[in-house]
């Protein structure tokens, strides 16, 4: 199915049992992103919101719940999306089979981006942002956010469509000083291809002109998340990925897209930021409230019947989650092609995605040595750190290619096969004074932090536990130690203090291990607040940990030593302890948890739902 707009796929996925229309009035505030975590969070279907309070306007969520709806909205257009990106990746594939490839040519010429004259859609109308479903989806949120917006912009010095950049980058609508109906905020990392465009306006001492798509195909949504090819367009992705052209104008200088559900269009002016957040973010933490650019709105326009997309984010998994599997299904191998030596990277979505990545790699430099030890390991390790939103990840887990049947997805026997072998004198780098993810607030600023290398090589040194230890019992000063997998305990410490003071609580805990005798079974201690919480499920032990901990500062060491600058210890220590400069968590709020009953009850419209 070739959808020509987003009432096209709602309609579509009614008639095949992929969705469900709420009838009842829901209030936009809490409510929809309440309702929408419960549905997601069982495998349910995607909802469409009939009566938004406050506004005319509809709202569709959980459209990518679920991979096989995802895969059925594309049924007819990921094949051969596929296909292009891998010819992108590997040309010679055309080459050799010059046949089974003939039609990605016709799929790409079809996608190019398709300029309509007329200036703006005969069945769009200009509204306001008030007209908006304004929603709001945590407790402690700055205002009612866009969570789907397709933010368009263009090179300053080479203006037009081919050089343009298709990014989502959430968008502040209501809350803190933005003025409304005027101002909205746009929060986006300087190294995005909207940040290229604005320092290169700022130094030309201009505005830069800035869309907002929101809705349309459902691929539109997918390409502006997409790491494509170098040289890829994110629109002729969207109508590869459509299989139609994307339709656009031009109305008072601004890109129009004739497919969407709705469009803000506005100027960033140089120097000119307000405060944006905070936000229920993806790290499952608010994002706080910092200074970002400021819009001034131009104009809003919404077409007849227009529905507006939203999701939620918050502590994984979530629907984005689902996006991440889909972005995986279309780019398969890409990052092999762009890191030679690579075999897997996988930034692991239970950890929030960038602070955590596990990745397999070659290791071909030192084939004759006595001793492996890590050599191409790190090389490759530095590209991906170095490579596009792999750059934000604070740890990397790299083991080499030695078992044909390890995988970076397996995240206990990877960790497992890491963690056998890792030589702790020798294995562990750190990169610090660096940058991590904007969100992630583990580090020592906005943006700033550190990073870690484990890599593993060659055959095991150590046997690992898989019952507590007896060195980690009942230990002087700390709480119960609990197993969280093989050759990793938590151990529950006091409430962390400061910085200043961390160094006395390590002491104490080495000093209480140490009393009872050595630990080469457990490499992996995890200081933590509760370890009952920490040691219940493995994905409560990769979000605490690597959201909480900041390398530099939260990494220590029994027997901690350093050697020309380089160190080492027996087992490591990750304080993964609640620090008091970190973000707050996200919690339902129970007065909305009550009230969103309503719709689960027999007779509501999700009555006959199964809920988890």
């Amino acid at each position: 199915m070739r959808y020509r707009n987003l009432e096209q796929c709602i309609l579509d996925l009614e008639k095949h049992g992929h969705l469900v229309r709420i009838h009842e009035e829901v209030d936009p505030d809490l409510e929809m992103a309440a309702i929408h975590m419960k549905v997601y969070a069982s495998g349910g279907p995607a909802l469409l919101f009939e009566k938004v309070k406050g506004s005319k306007f509809r709202a569709v969520s959980n459209l990518f719940g679920t991979m096989e709806r995802s895969k059925f909205i594309f049924r007819d257009t990921l094949e051969s999306a596929q296909s292009v990106i891998a010819l992108r990746n590997d040309p010679v594939k055309a080459l050799k089979n010059p046949f089974k490839y003939i039609g990605t040519g016709l799929a790409a010429r079809k996608a190019l981006p398709l300029k309509k004259n007329g200036g703006l859609p005969s069945d769009f109308q200009e509204i306001q942002i008030s007209d908006l479903p304004l929603i709001k989806h945590w407790k402690e949120d700055g205002g009612a956010f866009v969570t789907l917006p397709q933010v368009y912009s263009e090179d300053p010095e080479k203006p037009g469509i081919m050089n343009s950049n298709l990014g989502m980058y959430r968008v502040q609508l209501t809350g803190n000083e933005y003025e409304l109906n005027k101002e909205v905020g746009i929060h986006y990392q300087i190294h995005r291809g909207i940040g290229v465009h604005q320092d290169k306006a700022n130094r030309l001492g201009q505005p830069l002109k800035v869309s907002c798509f929101i809705g349309g195909p459902p691929a539109h949504t997918i390409s502006a998340i997409m790491p494509l090819p170098e040289g890829m367009s994110e629109l002729t992705f969207a109508g590869l990925l459509s299989g139609r052209h994307f339709r656009y104008s031009y109305v008072d200088g601004f890109c129009i897209s004739h497919d969407a559900d709705f469009v803000i269009t506005g100027e960033i002016h140089p120097g000119e930021t307000k405060p944006e957040g905070p936000f229920g973010d993806h790290l499952g933490y608010y994002s706080l409230i910092h200074p970002f650019p400021v819009m001034r709105v131009h104009k809003v326009y919404a077409r007849q019947n227009a529905v507006f997309p939203f999701t939620v984010v918050g502590r994984p998994p979530q629907e984005d989650t689902s996006f991440g599997e889909l972005i995986h299904e279309l780019t398969g191998g890409a990052i092999k092609q762009e890191i030679p030596g690579v075999k897997e990277v996988h930034a692991v979505d239970a950890a929030g995605v960038h602070p955590l990545l596990f990745a397999i790699g070659s290791e071909r430099y030192t084939p004759y040595q006595e001793v492996k030890r890590p050599a191409e390991l790190l090389t490759i390790s530095n590209r991906i750190l170095g490579t596009g939103q792999l750059s934000l990840a604070k740890y990397l887990f790299i083991a080499a290619e030695e078992k044909r049947t390890l995988s970076t997805h397996h995240i206990e026997d990877f960790l497992t096969y890491i963690l056998e072998r890792i030589d702790l004198h020798r294995d562990i780098h750190f990169q610090t004074n660096t940058t991590i993810d904007t969100l992630d607030y583990s580090g020592t600023g906005l943006n700033t932090g550190s990073k870690v290398v484990f890599a593993a090589v060659g055959d095991k040194i150590r046997e690992l536990c898989k019952e507590v230890p007896d060195a980690l019992k009942d230990l002087r000063g700390f709480g119960p130690a609990c197993m969280v997998m093989p050759g990793i305990a938590a151990v529950q410490g006091p409430a962390f203090r400061s910085y200043a003071e961390v160094e006395e609580d390590i002491n104490a805990l080495t000093a209480a291990i140490l009393e009872k005798g050595k630990l080469p079974s457990c490499p992996m201690i995890l200081l933590c607040d509760d370890s009952g919480f920490m040691s219940e499920t493995i994905n409560n032990f990769l979000w605490a940990t690597f959201t909480r901990s900041n390398p530099s500062h939260d990494i220590h060491g029994i027997n901690g030593y350093y050697e020309n600058k380089h160190w080492g210890c027996d087992n490591i220590i990750i304080d993964a302890r609640t620090k008091p400069h970190q973000a707050p968590p996200l919690l339902p709020d129970p007065t909305v948890e009550t009230n969103i009953q309503r719709l689960f009850s027999k007779g509501g419209s999700l009555g006959n739902v199964p809920i988890r």
